[in-house]
């Protein structure tokens, strides 16, 4: 359970925002795919649950649109393992996401907490 007393969010995310956040994962490095879904459920303090059923489609996806590239490599633990890093157009594709977000939630917080007139 989250520390905060929020329940985790499982397949509740909006479409695409996965994408965003594997995109953001990669910019700190190649990753693969276990260690992207732990990332995103820590940073999230585990409100964000990343099921595999999800993940590995949503990888493949990105790789198919030239977003991230993917390459074999050995696991911390001396296993074979997919690795994935971001590519220049995933670069610029995340600051697009990114910027949309931003704007969607901005006008999530201003429908859900109007100004008083």
């Amino acid at each position: 359970m989250p520390s905060r007393g929020i329940a985790p969010l499982q397949g509740e995310l909006l479409q695409g925002t996965l994408d965003m956040l594997i995109l953001q994962i990669l910019v700190l490095g190649p990753a693969h795919g276990h260690t992207i879904a732990h990332v995103i459920e820590h940073r999230s303090e585990d409100v964000l649950q990343v099921e595999h059923g999800s993940l590995y489609p949503a990888l493949h996806r990105l790789e198919n649109r030239g977003w991230i590239a993917s390459f074999w490599g050995t696991s911390e633990n001396n296993r074979k393992a997919r690795y994935y890093r971001l590519t220049p157009a995933g670069r610029k594709q995340l600051a697009h996401q990114t910027s949309r977000w931003e704007a969607l939630s901005r006008a999530v917080a201003r429908v859900l907490k109007p100004a008083t007139e």
